[in-house]
């Protein structure tokens, strides 16, 4: 195995996932949500040819052998130019598409939201590409939101809340008590949503107050899971590589274009800040987190999740896996993701963002500036 990678791995830590002989079924909807934000002032460094930070908003169906079903997250609502802070998007020139809404996808798709159909909406934290249009579901739906959650973001504790009211008026909203019965499933406190090991909640704080994160088992034998990690990182370059993963010798499928169909794993060692093949390409800056020291420990404790061979990490904002599909989204669902090799195939697709980069440094100009 250390000689598929350019230095040789560490031993991945052991993540203490409790045994369990319930999975739940899940499926990654892409809720036709597309974003384009400036680059510079969310992740540094800046990378020659690497401008905006683009990509989807992927909600979660989380279906229970129970028959409970529940969301995890719903994106950007269909009707986002309602939302209190579109003027000040407009300004700074977001660029921000919707075709569908996740409540119209699933209808599409037979599941009578409408009727209750959904148990609960679990918000990973209350941004509005997050939060969605809970007003299109039934007072019967819960929301399930991370701790803290209430008094940071919720009237009246928080009066200048960018909340709708129509988002959590008239049902229940539960605070997530990771005290309650403290465990915890590698670094970060965890809960189980079930009861039954098939699901579980993980504290993640540091892009906001309450971010709250979704790892649910998708097979029992063995026991594989997809981890639903919201906001906790934008892009796979926040924590890939990492000594427990390096970057490959060889990139096979190269996600880069002009270097198919084998992409040589130095050229990416060679464009990285810190010229090494075993620490993440990007650093969230102070102001795109809530406390940028707190998000680094999160995002350091997604690595160590990423490098498990029966964990598929999937991000909410991850532009290489949707234009064209890299995995099976929602009506299919991901629970064979690991028979198919899911997790390998994706895991660097990534780095196709860089091959301006790696153009640039073949042509002995910068390959990326630090912002002044």
């Amino acid at each position: 195995m250390a000689n598929e990678y350019l230095a040789a791995p560490r031993k991945a830590p052991d993540l203490q996932i409790p045994q369990s002989e319930v999975a739940v079924k899940v499926s990654c909807i892409d809720s036709t949500t597309r974003v384009k934000l400036p680059m510079g002032p969310l992740l540094q460094p800046d990378y020659t040819g690497k401008e905006f930070l683009t990509g989807p908003a992927f909600s979660f169906l989380i279906e229970h052998p129970s028959g409970k079903k529940i969301l995890f997250d719903l994106a950007v609502r269909h009707d986002w130019q309602s939302l209190p802070s579109y003027p000040k998007w407009r300004k700074l020139g977001w660029g921000i598409y919707v075709e569908k809404d996740v409540p119209t996808i699933l209808s599409d798709h037979g599941i009578a939201v409408d009727d209750g159909a959904i148990d609960a909406i679990i918000w990973s934290h209350h941004h509005w590409d997050h939060t969605g249009d809970p007003s299109l579901f039934p007072s019967s739906t819960g929301l399930v939101v991370g701790p803290g959650f209430k008094e940071a973001h919720m009237p009246p504790s928080n009066p200048n809340s960018t909340l709708m009211p129509t988002d959590y008026e008239g049902r229940a909203v539960r605070e997530i008590d990771f005290t309650s019965k403290p465990f915890k499933i590698g670094r970060f406190n965890a809960f189980d949503y079930f009861g039954d090991g098939s699901f579980y909640l993980l504290d993640t704080p540091g892009h906001t107050v309450g971010h709250i994160c979704g790892f649910a088992r998708t097979t029992t034998s063995p026991s594989t899971f997809v981890f639903m990690g919201g906001d906790a990182s934008h892009h796979g370059g926040e924590f890939r590589p990492t000594e427990y993963l390096p970057i490959p010798k060889e990139l096979k499928p190269s996600p880069m274009k002009r270097r198919a169909p084998v992409c040589p794993g130095h050229l990416l060692e060679e464009i990285h800040p810190h010229n090494t093949s075993t620490k993440p390409f990007y650093y969230v800056t102070e102001t795109f987190a809530h406390d940028k020291k707190v998000a680094d420990w999160t995002i350091d404790g997604l690595g160590e999740m990423d490098c498990q061979d029966n964990v598929l990490l999937l991000t909410a904002h991850d532009d290489s896996i949707v234009d064209p599909a890299q995995i099976d989204f929602y009506p299919k669902p991901l629970n064979d993701w690991h028979e198919k090799g899911t997790a390998r195939k994706v895991k660097w697709m990534f780095l196709a963002d860089f091959e301006g980069a790696v153009d640039a440094k073949e042509n002995g100009d910068e390959a990326f500036v630090w912002a002044k």
